[in-house]
């Protein structure tokens, strides 16, 4: 079966442009050309992806996403934002898109993030990994399978994109983990050096699971290197 991409672009040139490219790249692509009918396909439609442009009629592409994160609905969405706009790129991010891209943009890119993005979505864990057990240190844990996360037995709840970055970090505990070794392994390609992504996401984890996010217990800045998951330390 094919994957289904759902494309909310109101200017009609660069929505066909898109739909073009992705059906010859092998995708089924559904078009809205503004955000309430984007929002309503995107309930409805049940697409493994969904390309999302920030500047919408009726309903504009933050609202969208904020709605689709509120309703738990974790389709991945990658947002289409003004070229050089850094405010929309991280209000993006915010509020749990998995990508931006600025326009204009070469519709190939466009098709390679998306194959990135469905590559990492779909990733389960090894058989030898038992993914129904806690990660845990200290009063947090972490349940993969589950999608949950408890501090101090009290739930936390989490974007997807914020929830696979803390796994990753706590898996790899106690090592320096580089900004670009955080956008390999999580978002899965080069961001062409682009890290702010990386440090809107470790604010976010930090504010989330840290009792002083200026002062961080469990994720420490490495000071020209990255960021290294300890922990509390033991008295």
């Amino acid at each position: 079966m094919l994957k289904k991409i759902l494309i909310i672009e109101d200017e009609h040139s660069i929505a066909t442009l898109l739909s073009y490219n992705l059906i010859q790249a092998g995708f089924e692509t559904i078009i809205a050309h503004d955000g309430k009918q984007g929002y309503e396909l995107a309930l409805e439609g049940d697409p493994s992806l969904i390309v999302l442009d920030l500047m919408l009629p009726s309903m504009d592409g933050v609202e969208v996403c904020k709605s689709l994160r509120q309703k738990k609905i974790n389709t991945p969405i990658i947002m289409l934002t003004a070229k050089g706009d850094e405010f929309d790129k991280v209000l993006g991010l915010e509020l749990g898109a998995d990508d931006y891209m600025t326009k204009p943009f070469s519709p190939r890119e466009v098709v390679a993030r998306i194959k990135a993005v469905l590559r990492r979505a779909s990733q389960v864990p090894s058989p030898e990994q038992d993914s129904s057990m806690p990660i845990s240190l200290g009063t947090l844990e972490v349940y993969p399978d589950q999608f949950e996360v408890f501090l101090d037995k009290k739930q936390i709840e989490f974007t997807p994109k914020e929830f696979e970055l803390l796994v990753y970090l706590m898996e790899n505990k106690n090592r320096v983990l580089t900004r670009d070794q955080l956008l390999s392994a999580v978002w899965n390609y080069d961001f062409a050096g682009d890290t702010r992504i990386v440090d809107v996401h470790i604010s976010h984890l930090r504010d989330k699971i840290e009792d002083n996010s200026r002062k961080p217990i469990f994720i420490k800045t490495i000071r020209g290197l990255g960021y290294k998951f300890e922990g509390p330390k033991k008295v």
